[in-house]
């Protein structure tokens, strides 16, 4: 049951709680549960938000073997999986796993359970029994407004990297018609468009657009693309810079952002370049707040969490990380591939500490 807006029922408990159902979120229920533990998975958004929020026709660098999760064989036509073939696919396997997904539940608080030194237990009685006492207090909100809390003995935060958009900061920013990513390109037909940024993310939107017929401006703060941006794309976007198809502007910076255009300073001073719609494909910053809550320390200049990287354990007993939140400010050091093996990693650790 859930209790009215602002109070909440009595917490159930679990052995593990995961905060974020991406793939990486997933995999650790799945061990989890593999192990005989009980777990919940909580996200704000719906079950793999973040490849939910991908482009439409977006196909994945990485092969279906590689990003599969649970054991579970993810076989495709086609030596790519897109958007939609992810999308089923872990679909299929939270549904084979059965797992408990709370979607569009956000985590608003988490605290340490106070233990009463005299019985050395929970100073409540939490729930059915599991298999360790709970150690951490969750609180969350549905979308309704309905507060439920849930007592766990451990919390893997897999909060990954589409949580806080990096915001340009600028007058303007919160307009209607500027987003902080991009799904396809129909709606821009015949549209003058602004795409802020020159890594991958914003060379996709730009061939795209482009090839949906609109009149497209990339803006970078760069003397040219980015380094990283995919060698079998680049000769493909070089080409429409150098025919003038896909138009740019780097060594520039937009400073505001106004109903009908972007003004930007560079070389050349301040200009205003026609825009009705504008997506600011700057990166994101890792979701870290859940980790500043309970005071695990966060490394100033990679933003990497403290944590051990063979248990995914962080200083603080019972708070593990698993994917992308574990690499920082660097997203391309952990990515569906790497990060899936970090619930057996943390469910190994569990298990260890529980001998």
């Amino acid at each position: 049951m859930s209790a009215s807006a602002g109070q909440a029922d009595a917490p159930v408990q679990v052995d593990v709680a995961v905060v974020g159902a991406g793939p990486c979120g997933l995999a650790a229920a799945i061990a989890a549960r593999r192990a005989g533990m009980s777990a919940l998975v909580y996200d704000r958004g719906c079950l793999v938000n973040g490849i939910a929020s991908y482009p439409t026709y977006m196909s994945f660098f990485s092969t279906a073997e590689r990003i599969g999760i649970g054991g579970v064989p993810f076989i495709v036509a086609t030596d790519k999986p897109t958007r939609r073939d992810a999308l089923a696919y872990y679909r299929g396997v939270a549904e084979l796993y059965d797992l408990d997904v709370r979607q569009y539940e956000r985590v608003e608080s988490l605290r340490a359970v106070r233990v009463d030194p005299r019985a050395g237990r929970p100073e409540a009685v939490l729930g059915a029994p599991v298999a360790r006492p709970a150690r951490w207090l969750m609180r969350s909100e549905t979308r309704t407004g309905a507060v439920r809390d849930v007592a766990a003995h451990a919390v893997v935060v897999a909060t990954g990297y589409f949580g806080r958009p990096n915001r340009l900061g600028v007058p303007g920013e919160s307009l209607p018609h500027v987003q902080h990513g991009y799904l396809e390109g129909h709606s821009a037909w015949r549209e003058p468009v602004v795409i802020v940024g020159g890594a991958n993310s914003a060379v996709d939107a730009a061939l795209d657009m482009y090839r949906a017929g609109a009149r497209v401006t990339m803006v970078h703060f760069g003397e040219g693309l980015d380094s990283n941006v995919k060698p079998w794309v680049r000769p493909d976007i070089e080409a429409r810079l150098r025919e003038g198809s896909i138009a740019a502007r780097f060594g520039s910076r937009v400073v505001s952002i106004e109903p009908d255009a972007v003004v930007v300073e560079g070389p050349d001073g301040t200009s205003r370049i026609s825009a009705t719609q504008v997506y600011t494909m700057t990166g994101y910053l890792p979701e870290t707040g859940l980790l500043e809550q309970v005071g695990v320390p966060i490394d100033e200049a990679s933003g990497i969490p403290a944590h051990d990287p063979l248990t995914m354990a962080t200083p603080l007993p019972g708070i593990y990380l698993a994917g992308v939140i574990a690499s920082g400010n660097q997203a391309n050091r952990i990515f569906i591939e790497n990060g899936r093996d970090h619930g057996d990693a943390i469910v190994a650790h569990l298990q260890s500490s529980w001998r």
